[in-house]
């Protein structure tokens, strides 16, 4: 059949699937009533063009990977497009992202293939375009904005959803259809390589800005994809695809929330599976998460799809399965809808397990009516489409447009966290000392440092190095240069972000020698697959700054000339000793293509710092800490244990070149029954000469309950602009569902008895603390019950 039979038939009555008059519900019924089992299987799997490594002449595929073992399924061969095609297709995979493209070519490409999926289809059913979009939209030449553990740090929903917003404009006026993002892994071991991946170790800072960005992308008609659903960063030992070693009550009470919200507030239309397995069994295979709570206790109504060969990987990697056709069943069983990024598992060998009794029918048209479902909301089968119009912004789109360079300038500015000015920061009063300035270190004239593993130029553009970057991107010796216009700027690289090579040591201290100030950039270079020191599949043994940047600090130091130190990563890393040595130290976690002059406006003084920490920073590389949400034995226990993981800088900490004060508190109430409500307020005073910005953090404390519970826990923050001398009156609605837990029978209550309210500027400076009593009974609470604690500022 051709792609005629979507037009209206000859008396003008549209097909009912075509309908637009017609509730959605309606029409998808109504297409799959007229259904093959064959055809309805199709719309079940997905097709990737771009994964055809096996045709290029590499020594080491595995270098080239941009999903875990891309090499090893690329080379056991795929089918081709016209026969994956036969009886329909869901999605097809990446077809701007997979190799450098400009926006018209990809547009073009997305044509060319929607017209073969609706020329083989009876009812000329187009697939759904998805795209990676975790730094942006993750192709050549588009915008590379911060990494999320950057948008954490600004602890500004608001931006993050105009970004997201932007990202969604894009892939939209290109043909795509579906983002792989947000990732709402809560962070549990800073030695994962994917930390840079996600928004910190807080999960209400996550669930808020999660469903900020979800907002964003869908408000331009984009699916977002929540992911990785669920217990992926809480892997043994920090490895990637580790086996999860988590209770069921940490679990429901860390990992799940933010995904919970994004759906309930955010309106998400997907979820992506986890690789991992908790408590030994795998998420892609586990009826209890991907059906249970996702859909019969929170009430989803969209699509799951399988992280990239994650249903195959229940055969070849976790062993619950004799081979991907098995393994397809039990993804399939359990809830996954639609397989990524290529069809193995939800073949047409489903077609015949049916019509055996293997499996009942239902379970494909449980799975294909979510899918067709999503397709008809996006317009997909009314009568009007046309693959030419789903890219009808191609001809005029600009990827990395002023606008968005604007937005990631915004993000990259509020994401610098100032952890120490030392006695040299801001560099702009002491301008006319500074006639020589020496900028060293591996991060300072590698503009990629700035740029998280799923940016376009970590990501893909290492395959192809002719093309460089892809975007402007002045590096931060560029952007140093151009901020201190009246002092000598002089470079030495010092030595590799990873590797032992220390031959440049002696060439940076003798720069340093003959400087005023040095100004060293270590930490990370992203990549994929051990490739970097951060990214997916680049775990850390410790959390020492890679290779022998450590010891080129202590070099630098020993010269006598002031040292910043700034740290430009995608995880938090032990920097204790270099603390120690800095005459100022700033913590930038991948502040993208606009990073550079970033960090260099921080470093001025231009840029005023009200960036916060959404991890903490330890002081020692060794023994690991915990994040901040640990119960009283997780913290110093001092004398029982020789190990102390206090960190250097706490969770929430950011200073400024001016000061602020919180005080003040007032609490509404100090008795409300288990279904009540208590208003918290505080004075937020600018007591400096400059204008600022600084968030207030409201956390509670369970003082006795029937688990262990985290000694303190973000509730509330809100963002609060102030010039010199003017102050505002923050207050925070707090229901008592705020105080919610996961109880010894793993239903979630709130418990009456004393919580304590502590508010401040960070999870270790609290200086405003009082006690609500909640009274009566203890109530069992559901998906109904109250995410958010509302923020309202008052000047």
């Amino acid at each position: 059949m051709t792609a005629v039979d979507r037009t209206p038939a000859v008396d003008g009555v549209l097909r009912p699937w075509q309908d637009p008059a017609l509730a959605v519900p309606d029409r998808v019924d109504a297409l799959l009533q007229e259904m093959t089992l064959e055809e309805k299987v199709g719309q079940l799997g997905s097709r990737w063009i771009g994964n055809d490594m096996q045709h290029e002449p590499v020594e080491d595929a595995e270098t080239m990977n941009v999903a875990p073992m891309q090499d090893v399924f690329a080379a056991s061969g795929t089918v081709p497009f016209d026969q994956a095609i036969r009886h329909g297709l869901g999605h097809i995979t990446r077809v701007h992202g997979s190799a450098p493209v400009t926006a018209q070519e990809g547009a073009a490409e997305v044509v060319r293939l929607q017209h073969e999926v609706i020329e083989r289809s009876r009812f000329g059913i187009p697939a759904i375009v998805h795209e990676e979009c975790l730094t942006g939209f993750t192709t050549y030449g588009a915008t590379v904005y911060p990494a999320a553990i950057a948008w954490a740090a600004t602890f500004d929903p608001g931006l993050v959803e105009r970004m997201a917003a932007a990202i969604g404009r894009d892939m939209a006026a290109v043909g795509v259809h579906q983002g792989l993002s947000p990732v709402l892994d809560v962070v549990r071991d800073y030695r994962w390589g994917r930390v840079e991946e996600t928004m910190g170790e807080d999960p209400y800072l996550v669930s808020m800005l999660a469903a900020a960005y979800v907002r964003g992308l869908e408000s331009a008609g984009v699916i977002a994809t929540l992911k990785h659903f669920a217990g992926y960063s809480a892997s043994r030992a920090a490895r990637n695809h580790g086996p999860v070693p988590m209770g069921r009550r940490e679990l429901m009470d860390m990992i799940l929330p933010p995904f919970e919200t994004a759906i309930a507030l955010g309106g998400a239309r997907s979820v992506m599976n986890s690789y991992s397995d908790v408590d030994g069994v795998p998420a892609g295979a586990d009826p209890w998460l991907l059906t249970e709570v996702l859909r019969e206790e929170w009430g989803f109504t969209g699509t799951v799809v399988s992280d990239y060969w994650a249903v195959p990987f229940l055969a070849n990697m976790h062993k619950i399965a004799a081979d991907p056709e098995e393994a397809g069943v039990r993804a399939l069983t359990a809830g996954i809808d639609v397989e990524l990024p290529d069809t193995l598992g939800f073949g047409q060998h489903l077609v015949e397990r049916v019509r055996k009794g293997e499996i009942p029918e239902s379970l494909i048209d449980r799975a294909a009516r979510r899918l067709l479902t999503q397709k008809v909301q996006l317009g997909l089968l009314d009568p009007d489409w046309t693959p030419e119009k789903s890219v009808a912004g191609a001809a005029a789109v600009d990827l990395d447009s002023p606008g968005n360079r604007e937005l990631a300038r915004e993000l990259a500015e509020r994401s610098i966290v100032l952890l120490d000015a030392g006695d040299v920061l801001p560099l702009r009063p002491g301008l006319c000392e500074l006639r020589r300035v020496a900028v060293v270190g591996p991060c300072a004239d590698e503009p990629r440092t700035f740029m998280g593993c799923y940016s376009y130029p970590n990501h893909v553009l290492t395959r192809h190095p002719g093309l460089g970057l892809g975007v402007e991107a002045p590096s931060l010796l560029d952007a140093l240069r151009a901020e201190l216009p009246d002092a000598e700027i002089v470079h030495e690289r010092g030595c590799d972000v990873r590797g032992d090579d220390r031959s440049g040591f002696a060439a940076a201290a003798a720069a340093v020698r003959g400087a005023d100030l040095c100004v060293v950039a270590v930490g990370d270079l992203a990549g994929m697959f051990g490739h970097g020191t951060s990214g997916e599949g680049c775990d850390a043994d410790d959390l020492r700054l890679p290779g022998v940047q450590e010891d080129l600090l202590a070099e630098l130091a020993a010269t006598g000339t002031p040292v910043v130190v700034v740290v430009v990563s995608g995880r938090p890393y032990a920097l204790g000793a270099a603390h120690d040595l800095a005459a100022g130290l700033v913590q930038a976690f991948m502040p993208g293509e606009e990073g550079g002059a970033a960090i260099a406006g921080v470093l001025s003084g231009r840029v005023q710092p009200s960036g916060k920490l959404p991890v903490q920073i330890p002081r020692g590389h060794g023994g690991q800490p915990g994040t901040y949400l640990q119960p009283p034995l997780g913290a110093n226990s001092h004398g029982i244990s020789n190990l102390d993981p206090t960190p250097l800088f706490p969770f929430g900490h950011g200073a400024s070149y001016t000061t602020f004060e919180v005080d003040d508190l007032r609490i509404s109430d100090t008795e409300v029954p288990t279904d009540g409500e208590f208003t918290v307020s505080v004075r937020v005073r600018n007591t400096g000469g400059r204008a600022g910005e600084e968030v207030v953090q409201l956390y509670l404390h369970d003082v006795v309950a029937q688990v262990t519970r985290p000694v303190r826990q973000l509730t509330g923050f809100a963002r609060v602009p102030l010039e010199p001398g003017a102050e505002a009156r923050v207050s925070f609605r707090v229901h008592a569902d705020r105080t919610a837990f996961t109880g010894r029978d793993l239903r979630r209550i709130v418990e009456p008895g004393d919580v304590e309210v502590l508010v401040g500027r960070s999870a270790a400076d609290l200086p405003c603390r009082g006690v609500v009593r909640l009274t009566g009974t203890t109530r069992v609470v559901g998906h109904d019950r109250r995410l958010v604690t509302p923020a309202s500022v008052e000047e």
